[in-house]
């Protein structure tokens, strides 16, 4: 049990730093409400738990030898979140009009907050560099074992970007009352979004 507590208190550490995923829950819920925020939560529970399985399958040791497969996820992700936060320097009034109504349905969200977590390069560097070292093959099966791992990041997902979604569903009641507070908040959000991929992906492309 003691390598479990310890995975869990690395996998805290990981995920409470401001990345993809991150961003993606914050802008999402700022930009439809709660119920996006929680949608877009259960949709990169669904990429991590994908994640855990194809570490499991190995697919892992393929990005791992395939540089140029790595690259790929590495840049698409990069650019996705960039490309989220360009959109919002751009548009002037993308937080301006905040809706009771969500601006695009919870099933994109979820499918585009799934998608944001298979093509973050710090999963699978996590998951090439960190995962398999609390794997022990000689206390049982391996799948179970990732089964096991998987729930504790599960866990640790839901309630560090919960958080995240609980904290800016106050924000954006606080944004609807200042539209210029809402215009300045939606560039800083863009601007963090822009830094946040070109982070990610300076920092991916340095560890290969």
């Amino acid at each position: 049990m003691e390598h479990l507590w310890l995975y869990a208190v690395l996998v805290f550490g990981i995920i409470v730093l401001p990345g993809m995923d991150m961003a993606f829950v914050l802008a999402s819920t700022l930009m439809d409400g709660r119920r996006s925020g929680t949608a877009a939560v259960a949709g990169i529970v669904l990429g991590g738990m994908a994640h855990v399985a194809m570490s499991a399958l190995g697919i892992g040791l393929l990005l791992q030898h395939v540089p140029v497969a790595f690259n790929v996820l590495l840049l698409a992700g990069a650019l996705y979140v960039a490309w989220m936060g360009y959109g919002l320097l751009r548009n002037t009034h993308a937080l301006s009009e905040l809706q009771d109504q969500p601006s695009r349905p919870l099933q994109q969200t979820f499918v585009r907050a799934t998608l944001t977590c298979l093509m973050n390069p710090k999963a699978y560097l996590f998951m090439l560099a960190v995962f398999p070292q609390f794997i022990r093959p000689q206390q049982g099966g391996i799948v179970a074992q990732s089964i096991a791992l998987g729930g504790i990041t599960s866990v640790v997902q839901i309630a560090v970007y919960g958080s995240v979604v609980l904290a800016a569903a106050q924000l954006r009641v606080w944004l609807r009352s200042s539209s210029t507070s809402q215009t300045a908040f939606s560039h800083g959000l863009g601007l963090l979004l822009m830094l946040t991929a070109g982070s990610t992906l300076w920092m991916g492309w340095r560890t290969l």
